[in-house]
């Protein structure tokens, strides 16, 4: 039979397959005999090129500096845009009722730093005095974006010395523990704000409209260095006072607060990133050591043997009658921890994807899809990554291009990446059992915090599994 045809006929024939050795499959397959392969014996190439150039797609906000042996100097600023809120209470109150106005920062109560906790550090916040261009990068210049002498506040900050937060978001069955960090903004900027919706509703309608009012904020590390603080939310938020008549006549004041702005994935929000890499990684790159590092620092540029695997598929299915099909494809991708003064870890997932499509995937808010693209998460008591799911990838190659891998198939980029989850509960009232699933909501160049590792290609494991039923 074809090599072709064989193929074409094994992905149209699906089995259901639990042995994993030679079997007799019951009695109405009484004259067929059903093998597992596998092999492993594929090997993968790369090398280390520089990412210094990030597309800004998470509302993630770096602020900081931290210098570490080992890692390099990591600097970061944000610029950021605010999503309005579309209703503002305007009940018993004015803008002469606001006492105060407050930008809060907040970071997770474990994971939301890197570096010392206790290092003096300070901030600076200014307003923007014109929109943000779109898209930004992390190479971003604010320059001409922000006035110097328009300072809005300026304090010190750090994660010991935040307020701690925690609520239940599903009514006590969970707690989550946040630490935040307040900003004391000038009361005119909620003053301002509640005067323009009381004028001008219409420009709460869309951040479009409202950025042309309040274009947004430069937030710059401005004072120390030693640590980097992950902002996984930013608000600005007021505090005013509402008078009621009492049944007696008198005025009765009830003191209120309100979040006006927040900064969310539908505005523009940017980490301005500037990294200085130490010259000892420098070294392992120019030696051929293939490095992963973030954010703004390298990605592994791999030619993926994917053409060896397929030749092995075509080869273990051939045979007149015999038919074969993809079990799975996997990697298992180990790394080396690299020596820094922080103990700054490997990243929390990488992106494997087509070169080629790299870009677009970012550019798109793209998710994995398992056939030109994957993502893995790092588990660091085996210290290794798994790509599994890549039957399709096969499977893509096998029936729209006969089994027959172009450049773009083979040449793949492996890349840090934020990964965004979110987990869904469902309780059975039968059987009174709790059921969750997480869906993997967005996939972002990595920002949240600095990564690095050294990946061993060499090390690698691709393994491809295929069944085989013979035909007596």
């Amino acid at each position: 039979m074809n090599k072709t045809i064989n193929v074409l006929y094994a992905l149209l024939t699906l089995l259901c397959v639990y042995s994993c050795t030679d079997s007799k499959i019951g009695t109405t397959l009484a004259d067929k005999q059903l093998i597992i392969i596998e092999d492993s014996s594929y090997v993968i190439t790369g090398h280390s090129v520089a990412n210094p150039r990030l597309q800004a797609r998470t509302s993630s906000q770096l602020l900081g500096v931290i210098r570490s042996e080992g890692y390099g100097t990591l600097t970061s600023d944000v610029v950021t845009q605010f999503m309005p809120v579309l209703l503002i209470d305007t009940a018993h109150t004015n803008a002469a009722s606001i006492d105060s106005c407050k930008l809060r920062l907040r970071i997770p109560s474990s994971g939301g730093f890197t570096g010392d906790s206790l290092a003096t550090m300070r901030l600076n916040v200014y307003p923007l005095k014109k929109q943000l261009p779109a898209p930004l990068f992390s190479d971003f210049d604010p320059t001409d974006y922000y006035d110097p002498d328009e300072l809005l506040a300026s304090v010190p900050y750090s994660p010991a010395a935040a307020e701690v937060y925690t609520y239940t978001p599903d009514g006590g069955a969970t707690t989550v523990t946040y630490r935040d960090v307040y900003v004391t903004l000038p009361v005119e900027v909620a003053r301002s704000i509640f005067t323009e919706y009381k004028l001008h509703p219409e420009t709460f309608t869309t951040p479009t409209l409202f950025a042309q009012f309040f274009p947004g904020l430069y937030i710059t590390n401005s004072y120390g260095s030693g640590r980097v603080m992950n902002f996984t939310h930013s608000e600005i938020i007021s505090y005013f006072r509402r008078t009621y008549k009492a049944s007696d006549g008198s005025d009765s004041i009830v003191v209120a607060n309100q979040t006006y702005l927040g900064a969310s994935p539908e505005v523009l929000s940017n980490n301005i990133i500037h990294l200085d890499i130490d010259e000892a990684i420098q070294t392992m790159v120019r030696g051929g050591d293939a490095i992963v590092m973030a954010p703004a620092g390298y990605e592994v540029q791999v030619k993926f043997p994917i053409q060896d695997i397929i030749d092995t598929y075509l080869t273990g299915s051939e045979g007149e009658g015999d038919m074969a099909i993809v079990n799975s494809l996997s990697m298992e991708l180990p790394v080396d921890l690299v020596g820094t003064e922080y103990k700054i870890n490997p990243p929390d997932y990488l992106l494997m994807v087509k070169t080629s499509l790299k870009d677009k995937f970012i550019a798109g808010d793209s998710l994995a899809n398992n056939k030109d693209s994957f993502y893995a998460k790092y588990d660091s008591k085996t210290r290794k990554y798994v790509f599994s799911g890549m039957r399709d990838y096969v499977l893509n190659i096998l029936k729209n291009k006969h089994g027959v891998a172009d450049e773009d198939d083979i040449n793949l980029t492996i890349t840090p990446v934020d990964v965004t989850t979110y987990t869904s509960s469902a309780t059975s009232s039968y059987y009174y059992s709790t059921t969750s699933t997480t869906t993997v909501t967005k996939i972002a160049p990595q920002v949240s915090k600095p990564a690095i590792a050294r990946i061993r290609l060499d090390k690698a494991k691709i393994k491809i599994s295929f069944s085989k039923q013979y035909l007596f």
